[in-house]
């Protein structure tokens, strides 16, 4: 099937056997961690043309757009993809929260890791 991307763009990701790419939601404006979510070429197009985020749902089986069933909407700000080409950074303006829970980020489970430098 035929990349939707510029073939540069195509050529430098690195996709798992799914043909999907890891892509990290970080609040553009404060840095913050809100998700994690999975895209494949089509995603990742619908992402950079439409101003809004759009992922690939593993468990459904179909593409999703942030916020058209919560209305806790992605405002696209940028996409840039790591030096590996197997992770992309999308910096958003979300509206609401980004969890499904209900909560602003998915990485609200604290797990105690002791900090760099204190007692093992």
């Amino acid at each position: 099937m035929k990349s939707p991307l510029p073939p540069a763009l195509a050529s430098r990701l690195k996709r798992d056997d799914a043909g999907l790419v890891a892509a990290v939601i970080q609040q553009y404006d404060t840095g913050e961690v809100l998700m994690l979510g999975w895209m494949d070429d089509e995603a990742l197009h619908r992402t950079l043309t439409s101003g809004r985020v759009t992922f690939w749902s593993r468990s459904r089986g179909e593409y999703w757009r942030k916020g058209d069933t919560s209305g806790h909407r992605q405002h696209v700000h940028s996409v840039a993809i790591d030096c590996d080409g197997d992770a992309l950074l999308v910096r958003v303006d979300q509206e609401g929260a980004a969890c499904h829970t209900g909560e602003r980020t998915c990485f609200f489970t604290d797990l105690a890791a002791v900090p760099a430098g204190g007692a093992a």
